[in-house]
């Protein structure tokens, strides 16, 4: 009598067909009843919940007080000036909520300005961080400041983000 490991590796099944049954039974959600869970199929990060933007977006115009805020925008809401709805408190979301990136990775924010300098993937004005609550979309504002950095400026400000994200 052979055990059952054995006789999913040995004929009449043909070679290999023993590894993808174990496999789907390991990928099998009893619970969900569905092949793959949906956790290993999630598109948000598990930390974007715990992320403190913040602190975060204010240790960086601490540690660099010439960046432009661009928080000139008008809230829907209030009618008046949005003072903490900042460039980098939207890119912050932009980076961790819009393109789902981590948020401790200096690659990762290269790519998010890549997208700012229209070198990267495209950024969509109607998912724009700010675009459902101020009265005008910092979309284009905030590219613009972006390109106006130079690149000892893009590297510090990357380098704000990966340390103030790193420190938490």
């Amino acid at each position: 009598m052979l055990k059952p490991w054995q006789a999913l590796f040995t004929p009449p099944f043909p070679r290999g067909v023993g590894g993808i049954l174990v496999l789907g039974v390991l990928l099998w959600d009893f619970s969900q009843s569905q092949l793959i869970p949906t956790s290993l199929l999630s598109t948000q990060p598990a930390y974007a919940q715990r992320v403190g933007s913040t602190e975060v977006w204010q240790q960086v115009y601490k540690q660099l007080p010439d960046l432009p805020k661009e928080n000139q925008y008008i809230s829907k809401e209030t009618g008046k000036v949005a003072e903490n709805n900042t460039l980098v408190s939207r890119m912050i979301r932009y980076h961790v909520y819009v393109k789902g990136r981590p948020p401790n990775y200096r690659f990762d924010w290269k790519l998010t300005l890549a997208d700012y300098l229209d070198a990267n993937e495209l950024m969509y004005d109607t998912s724009y961080p700010g675009n459902d609550t101020l009265r005008q979309n910092p979309f284009e504002g905030d590219r613009a400041a972006i390109r106006r950095l130079n690149r000892r400026q893009r590297d510090a400000l990357i380098q704000a983000l990966v340390n103030g994200f790193s420190e938490k």
